[in-house]
Formats: structure tokens, C-alpha cells, sequence
């Protein structure tokens, strides 16, 4: 079983990082893409940080693994492979990692999540850090309280999201985008998530968009539908939400 550490070294050469070219402290946004990969979207999101005078980091949890995108579609897209509470602990790594870079400021740190990447960081909120819960044999060697918020878009609360409604163990600022449209939720399914991350405490603020699920992607798929004027909202409303809920020092 891996340590934090054996994890994060074996995320961190395929991590994406974007930002101001400086070595000065930074608070920084943690990027996890959806079930897809990476895909063209992530990096806009990462240059609305970078605008801002943050540095992102966007992590790919399937390079590291030898995984291409038609094996992550056939699989983890249809729940088959890597869950989300099986990917969770490549967040709680990925926090460990980011955290101790000298151009990073730890007290700082927002983590973003889109659908397969929202649920992951949903279920490495509410997972107990024992040693071998998520994979990790030391997951209780990272601290959160760095983590002062989490943008979640269109996060996965489908069947296979079991522990949707078990309580969060760090409570920070959300944002909590749901498509009027997903295909793999309704309206109310995800409000009453969002009522639950509420009651210990933390500050949830929803947006209904009026798209499909990853209506932010620049193609089109299935039921899903790219929405160019709902992709630019969502890049204003990321950069305004980071601004708000970590204003820099």
C-alpha cells in the first residue's frame, strides 16, 4: 500500500502547473479533471487562476497509471474501475504535494473538481483518515486545513456516490454548479447534497446552469452538449469565486 508521499511522487511528473512566472507564495487551485481526462477545458480554467494571480495544478490521475482514454471511457465512465472513493486518495496526495512547494502558500488552497473529479473530492471529505482508508497507508498525515474551498461542477451523485450524503470531516466554502440537464442527476438529487455539506457548517452556495453534464467540454457527446456562452459564465464565476472565497494577501 502506498504512503502519501510514494503517492504524490508518482502523480507529480505528469501534474499540469500554471501560474505567474515568480517563486513568491501563492494561493493555488487544485484541478481534477472528469471521468473523460483531460480534456481542453481544464487548462481554460487553469489561465482564469493564473489571471487572478493564482497558480493551478492540474492533476491527471490517469497518465501516472499507463491509462488512455478509451480504456477510462469504457471503465471508469461506466462505474466498472476507479470510483471515486478509489481516486480520493490521489487528491488527499495531491494536496500533501502542492502544499509543500516553496511558490505555493499552504494556508491558500481551493480544489476543483469536474464530475468524476467532484466526486472524488467528495468522498476523500468524508472518508475517516485511517491508516489504509483510500488506498493510502498514511492518510491521516495530511492536514486541511489549508483547504478553504472546493468548486464543484456538475460532481457525480449518482448510485454509485454511496457516501453522498455522509458528513464531510472539513467543512470549507463550496460552490456547487449542477446542469439543469445532467443526465446522470436531477435538480433535487443534487440540492439535497448541497443541504448536507451545509449542516456542518460550511457556506454552499449552488448554480443551476441551464446545460447538459460537461456542457463547459468544447465537444459534444451522447446526451452531453458543449454550451459556449454557459462555458464563459462558468470561467467568470470560477475566477469571482476564487477571488471571494480566498481574497489575496
Amino acid at each position: 500500500m502506498e504512503t502519501i508521499s510514494a503517492r504524490w511522487a508518482r502523480l507529480e511528473p505528469l501534474v499540469t502547473v500554471v501560474g505567474p512566472d515568480d517563486d513568491r507564495p501563492r494561493p493555488a487551485v487544485l484541478l481534477f479533471h472528469g471521468c473523460g481526462g483531460l480534456r481542453a477545458h481544464l487548462p481554460r480554467y487553469a489561465e482564469a487562476a493564473k489571471a487572478a494571480g493564482w497558480r493551478a495544478f492540474i492533476v491527471d490521475s490517469y497518465g501516472p497509471r499507463g491509462w488512455g482514454r478509451g480504456f477510462t471511457l469504457a471503465t471508469v465512465c461506466t462505474g466498472v474501475v476507479f470510483r471515486g472513493y478509489e481516486r480520493a486518495g490521489d487528491v488527499l496526495a495531491a494536496i500533501h504535494g502542492v502544499s509543500r512547494r516553496p511558490d505555493v502558500d499552504p494556508a491558500r488552497l481551493v480544489l476543483g473538481g469536474w464530475s468524476h473529479g467532484g466526486w472524488s473530492i467528495m468522498e476523500m471529505m468524508t472518508e475517516t483518515p485511517a491508516p489504509g482508508r483510500l488506498g493510502l497507508a498514511d492518510p491521516g498525515a495530511v492536514d486541511l486545513a489549508g483547504v478553504k474551498a472546493v468548486w464543484l461542477a456538475y460532481a457525480y451523485v449518482g448510485p454509485w456516490a454511496f457516501n453522498r450524503m455522509k458528513p464531510w470531516r472539513h467543512c470549507p466554502r463550496v460552490l456547487a454548479l449542477t446542469a439543469r440537464h445532467d443526465h446522470l442527476t436531477t435538480v433535487r438529487n443534487a440540492e439535497r447534497v448541497n443541504a448536507m455539506i451545509r449542516q456542518c457548517g460550511a457556506e454552499v452556495e449552488s448554480w443551476v446552469a441551464d446545460g447538459t453534464h460537461a456542457f463547459d467540454e468544447p465537444t459534444s457527446n451522447g446526451p452531453m452538449r458543449h454550451h459556449p456562452e454557459l462555458t464563459e459564465e462558468a470561467l467568470r464565476r470560477f475566477a469571482a469565486f476564487l477571488e471571494d472565497a480566498v481574497p489575496q494577501a
